[in-house]
């Protein structure tokens, strides 16, 4: 459960958070209030810096800010306090600067500016118009106010109370005042009312606040005692001060009511650390001083005096710490300023509320000779009275202050003033009555009644010295840590560096006592361990790593090696060194060997890099061996799975599917399958009589010669070789052609037949006429079967090279000879007639021959007759009854009966 309170969540009741939701709500809580710490300094610049010819954003107060962080580093709160607002810089800007509420008029709408009665102009607002002589524009910086503003938790209704309060303060230095019969009046109303209407006031109750001064005198009587012109100008522009000192303080507890750390428990959200940051006004000396500049640099010097008792305070730490012999250091005390401005009852800042306190008429001038009488012994104090012929310094208004950065001379002009800070009481209780809530919040004392008789304040002086010794004692309990800004010159520019003007400020802010403070003792300290870091490798002992009992031991080598042992001091944990000099040696010596340093480190570091890839690369070629691996003991064992069972299949795994083989075993799977195949075709074969074995074989060389070339070759039937033997095939002539055949065999002794048809032949002439053909192991024979089979021609099979059919149905066989007396016929009168038995002659010759018979498979043959080369082609003529050959003018033509 949590309570949301603040001005960005308004105000609630308790809510239920699950855990998911709190932890973003406490993460939107962090990033806030880190949002709202970087825009705050946004909404400070804006009210209390000023622009100057020297500087954009001039100080005119004194910040210290508490920043709370949380174990995790990020911010969880904070607290701001500030110091001396220069609220006088509100009534007048030098040449070329602006006032802080300058932005308004140059940045603000014309609808905003018609509504609070202003023009755009500054030089129409006597608080402005100096200022607006100069190149000066806000513009661009209002927006980012009125942005940063609403970042913080500024309502609406409470920004819109700060433009009127602002524009209020413009119109307030605009009135004049006139004096007639002893009466003073206001020269233009109109800008009564108009202030009236801005702060929400009674507009004759505003003109009596102006114009006159009520006292509580006792026992409830009241003196109205009516201001001169020149009185009601001072309260005039002592109103228009405190409005604005008012509403900036307003404006810083705004911010830290934004900021504050709520609900952080260190029991439930661990330790918390503070960083306290101070950003003060520096050192001013201008050409005319005043009592802002006087304060200032009282703070100035206070803050040194911290300084530098700070460091000596660190410095005779450390030393006691390490075990080092401290050695007295004289530096210059600033002690004896600071008591010449806060001593009590003796110091200026006592005789000034003195001054302001004594009854009478009390100057100026008389202040400054109540200082030269009681303060002209002291050394760090002179006027022109104490030295007359110091001409640099006025009679009766100047005196000077021997400061630790230079010497600054005042005037006294406006000291008293300054110090009392009078506002009337009218004002406060015209302010606290205002129907503004934001106004009438600013004015808490006004509550008071009017015949109440109050107390007499405390001066501005003795505020601002008991903040200063309050801020002071804080910074005492820190640990501090310095940053010091240095401007490289006055134009502005990123460019240019004047050195003149950055010793001037070198020497204003102290950095030179404080670093002979530093250089008095040794300059340079470092733990042995960080030491040894840095520079081992300047000495053969230390590197790469030392061997020695101790890092002291270690750094002590080191030291000795290059022969400073005289100008260094061995503390416990650090060593230290005196002169810059032996520390400029080592880091040249150092500087020399960084490169090879460097150039070892690469080659150890590529060398890391490459074994770490011949790592990464031998796990990954040892992870893909494995996959391998597993790939083919994968296909292997889906191999067996599939094959193991084709023995007892019909067509000994013909059907079955191989598997899809990895890369790798792409060849192994075409090995196998050609195992495979010659296995099956070896288990089709072993259940083959014998008797058949000749006639497989001439299939297969037939295939081999025409499979794919020819459409039909007739290897789906049994091969019955003779033919003509047969009575189903040669009715009639089948006993005749028997006894040719057992003639001839008496005769030629061949063997067996290896194949016989009838067929159709051609001559040389282009003359066709019926034959037979009769192919033993031997011879090929023509026989005419008109003649009973008489033989005709008988061609050696030694002398056949080679056979030539068509690549069409046509069943035209020629046989190439050796004597180019090549023998073309056509098979026919088959039964059944649309038998195809070229490949039954192709295979058995090639079976038999079993040598290199060339077989040409093509429409176009080319015929030799005894030397003479004749093209054969083939032609289907659907009327054709059978085969026919004729002459053509290039050779001879089959036609082919077909549709």
């Amino acid at each position: 459960m949590a309570e949301l309170e603040g001005p960005e969540f308004g105000k609630a009741d308790f809510v239920l958070l699950d855990e998911v939701t709190m932890e973003q709500f406490l993460e939107n809580l962090r990033l806030r209030v880190k949002n709202v710490l970087l825009k705050s300094n946004c909404v400070l610049e804006a009210f209390g810096n000023a622009k100057t010819n020297r500087n954009d954003n001039s100080s005119r107060f004194g910040k210290y800010m508490d920043i709370n962080f949380d174990f995790k580093g990020d911010p969880t709160g904070g607290h701001i306090h500030n110091y001396l607002l220069e609220k006088v810089r509100c009534l007048w800007a030098q040449t070329g600067g602006r006032c802080s509420h300058g932005n308004l008029l140059l940045g603000a709408p014309a609808t905003l500016l018609t509504s609070l009665h202003l023009c755009r102009d500054p030089g129409t607002y006597r608080y402005t118009q100096e200022g607006a002589q100069g190149d000066v524009n806000d513009a661009s910086g209002y927006q980012a106010v009125e942005e940063a503003m609403a970042v913080i938790g500024f309502s609406a209704e409470e920004l819109g109370s700060v433009r009127r309060i602002l524009a209020a303060i413009l119109h307030l230095g605009n009135l004049r005042f006139t004096q007639e019969d002893e009466t003073t009046l206001v020269e233009d109303t109109s800008g009564v009312s108009v202030l009236a209407e801005l702060t929400a006031t009674a507009p004759e109750s505003l003109r009596r606040a102006l114009l006159t001064r009520t006292v509580a005198a006792g026992a409830g009587e009241l003196i109205e005692k009516v201001h001169s012109p020149k009185e009601a100008a001072y309260a005039r522009d002592a109103c228009a001060k405190a409005i604005y000192e008012r509403l900036f303080c307003w404006i810083v507890g705004r911010i830290n009511a934004g900021i504050a750390a709520r609900g952080y428990d260190a029991r439930v959200h661990g330790k918390s650390t503070v960083i306290g940051v101070l950003d003060i006004y520096g050192f001013e000396i201008f050409d005319t001083n005043s009592f802002e500049q006087f304060c200032i640099n009282y703070c100035n010097e206070k803050l040194q005096q911290l300084f530098i008792e700070l460091i000596l305070r660190q410095e005779q730490a450390e030393y006691q710490r390490e075990g080092i012999t401290w050695q007295s250091i004289e530096y210059f005390s600033n002690e004896p300023i600071v008591e010449l401005v806060e001593q009590p009852h003796h110091g200026i800042l006592a005789l000034l509320d003195e001054a302001c306190l004594a009854a009478g008429t009390v100057t100026d001038h008389l202040f400054l000779a109540s200082m030269d009488t009681r303060l002209g012994h002291h050394p760090h104090y002179t006027s022109r009275k104490l030295c007359p012929t110091d001409k640099t310094m006025e009679f009766n208004r100047d005196f000077r202050i021997k400061h630790y950065a230079g010497d600054v001379t005042y005037s006294v002009e406006g000291f008293l003033d300054k110090n009392k800070d009078t506002l009337f009481q009218d004002f406060k209780r015209l302010f606290y009555n205002s129907v503004d809530p934001v106004l009438r919040a600013m004015w808490p004392d006004g509550e008071q009644s009017i015949t109440e008789v109050t107390k007499r304040p405390l001066t501005t002086g003795t505020l601002f010295k008991n903040s200063i010794v309050a801020l002071v004692e804080n910074l005492a309990s820190k640990e501090p840590y310095y940053v010091r800004c240095i401007k490289p010159n006055d134009q502005k520019s990123p460019t240019l560096f004047d050195v003149e003007r950055c010793r001037h400020q070198v020497s204003y802010l102290g950095l030179l006592e404080n670093v002979r403070v530093r250089r008095a003792g040794f300059a340079y300290r470092q733990p042995y361990h960080r030491f040894l870091l840095r520079y081992k490798m300047t000495c053969e002992y230390t590197w790469p790593n030392h061997l020695m009992a101790s890092d002291q031991e270690a750094t002590q080598a080191l030291l000795e090696q290059h022969g400073f042992q005289d100008d260094v001091a061995y503390g416990h944990t650090k060593v230290f060194i005196r002169t810059p000099r032996t520390l400029v040696c080592l880091e040249q010596e150092r500087a020399q060997l960084i490169p090879i340093i460097v150039l070892l480190l690469q080659k150890a570091w590529r060398g890391a890099l490459a074994r770490r890839r011949c790592r990464r690369l031998r796990a990954a070629y040892t992870i893909m061996a494995g996959y391998k691996r597993h790939k083919v003991r994968a296909y292997l064992r889906e191999l067996l799975r599939r094959f193991q069972a084709v023995r007892t299949l019909p067509d000994f795994g013909k059907s079955v599917v191989w598997p899809e083989p990895p890369v790798v075993l792409a060849h192994f799977q075409d090995a196998s399958q050609r195992l495979f195949r010659r296995w099956r075709a070896r288990q089709i074969i072993k259940n083959i009589p014998p008797s058949e074995m000749g006639q497989i074989r001439a299939k297969v060389a037939a295939m081999a010669a025409l499979g794919g070339l020819r459409e039909a070759w007739g290897c789906q039937r049994g091969w019955a070789r003779d033919y003509l033997s047969s009575p189903s095939e040669n009715p009639g002539l089948a006993l005749v052609f028997a006894r040719r055949l057992q003639s001839l065999k008496n005769k030629v002794h061949f063997g067996s037949v290896l194949f016989s048809c009838h067929v159709r032949k051609i001559n040389r002439f282009g003359k066709s006429q019926d034959r037979a053909i009769l192919v033993t192991d031997q011879h090929v024979y023509k026989l005419d079967p008109r003649k009973r089979y008489l033989m005709m021609r008988a061609i050696p099979l030694s002398t056949v090279t080679g056979l030539s059919v068509t690549s069409c149905r046509a069943q035209l066989v020629v046989f190439h000879t050796q004597s180019q007396e090549d023998l073309a016929v056509c098979l026919h009168k088959m039964q059944p007639a649309g038998d195809n038995r070229v490949g039954e002659l192709v295979g058995v010759l090639l079976e038999h021959c079993r040598r290199e018979l060339q077989v040409r498979v093509s429409d176009c043959i080319q015929l030799s007759f005894r030397g003479r080369r004749r093209l054969l082609t083939v032609e289907t003529r659907p009327d054709a009854a059978t085969p026919d050959f004729s002459k053509s003018r290039d050779g001879f033509v089959l036609y082919w009966p077909g549709r």
